[in-house]
């Protein structure tokens, strides 16, 4: 993780205070961490240099702080709208999400190697990359088509 590596005399920079942490709780203690490693802090405009003493302006970290919490503010705003926003779609019967694969869905060349991979010619790494596809992507066609076998 980044701030695990982070030195004396380094340099953070984001553009917005959101950048940096997922919660005012999160970001006090990177401020915290600021002061101690004695680093600078480059947020927007506005610069946090503790390189020299370890201290911060008190007005600087308070704006900072407010930011933050503002930022989880308009977070949590956010995700408050979305999920009212699938609510009101779910409650019209639209459909959320991304459609179902089905057998249907599989490609006629991932059909044609996959008969070799069936005979051993070939293992799932190969078929992944015969057929551009990631190994996960793969294994979900290779069990659709093993389902349809069984039924």
């Amino acid at each position: 993780m980044m701030l695990d590596e982070l030195q004396e005399g380094d340099t953070i920079l984001a553009t917005e205070v959101s950048r940096l942490s997922r919660s005012t709780k999160q970001f006090i203690e990177l401020l915290e961490l600021v002061k101690e490693k004695g680093l600078r802090l480059v947020v927007g405009s506005l610069t946090i240099d503790c390189r020299t003493n370890g201290k911060m302006d008190i007005m600087t970290e308070m704006t900072l702080k407010i930011m933050s919490v503002f930022s989880e503010l308009e977070k949590q705003m956010i995700s408050e709208r979305v999920k009212s926003g699938m609510e009101n779609a779910r409650a019209k019967g639209k459909t959320l999400g991304r459609p179902a694969t089905t057998a249907d869905d599989i490609p006629s060349k991932f059909m044609e190697t996959y008969k070799l991979h069936s005979a051993g010619k070939l293992n799932v790494t190969d078929l992944s990359r015969l057929n551009g596809m990631s190994r996960t992507t793969v294994y979900k066609y290779i069990s659709l088509i093993e389902e349809q076998l069984k039924n």
